[in-house]
């Protein structure tokens, strides 16, 4: 029963999110009256899509296909009575891929205390010998140097 006071309280504040983005976005972002632009709501909510994917992040599941198959549409069936197929929720993933980080960051985020920890890692793209025959990243990575040795790739800094 616990669990299921989680679920419902993440889909409340995510649905609240979601109410005010969309009143926001059709405020600063007038549609067109292009009668191609469709306009219809889907089966399933937006809120209810960040609610899955906020849940999948914060439980002990692996892969996401497992989760949304043998947790979501098994045990909370009555909590998301509009579910999608897996295939159709994946397509319909990318939809809410900027409400999702904009709720991450507005809602689920603490508070700063002034205190940055600052940390970098390397992103080798290919082995070090294979630098000139690549293309996919060309006029992007280069060369560098980390503790870890030299590498061809880029480097990520995180500040938390």
């Amino acid at each position: 029963m616990k669990l299921i006071s989680k679920v419902t309280e993440s889909y409340c504040i995510a649905d609240d999110f979601c109410k005010e983005y969309e009143l926001e976005l059709n405020n600063n972002n007038p549609s067109p009256n292009n009668p191609k632009t469709r306009n219809r709501k889907g089966r399933m909510s937006d809120a209810e899509r960040i609610t899955i994917l906020v849940m999948f992040h914060s439980n002990t599941f692996r892969y996401f296909k497992h989760f949304y198959l043998f947790y979501v549409c098994r045990e909370l069936k009555e909590e998301f009575p509009n579910l999608l197929s897996y295939t159709r929720f994946v397509k319909r993933m990318p939809r809410v891929a900027v409400p999702l980080l904009l709720f991450l960051k507005l809602a689920l985020m603490g508070e700063c205390t002034g205190i940055t920890f600052i940390d970098s890692t390397r992103i080798p793209v290919c082995e070090n010998k294979r630098e000139y025959s690549n293309r996919v990243f060309k006029g992007y990575a280069h060369k560098g140097k980390s503790t870890m040795g030299w590498y061809y790739g880029f480097k990520l800094h995180l500040a938390v």
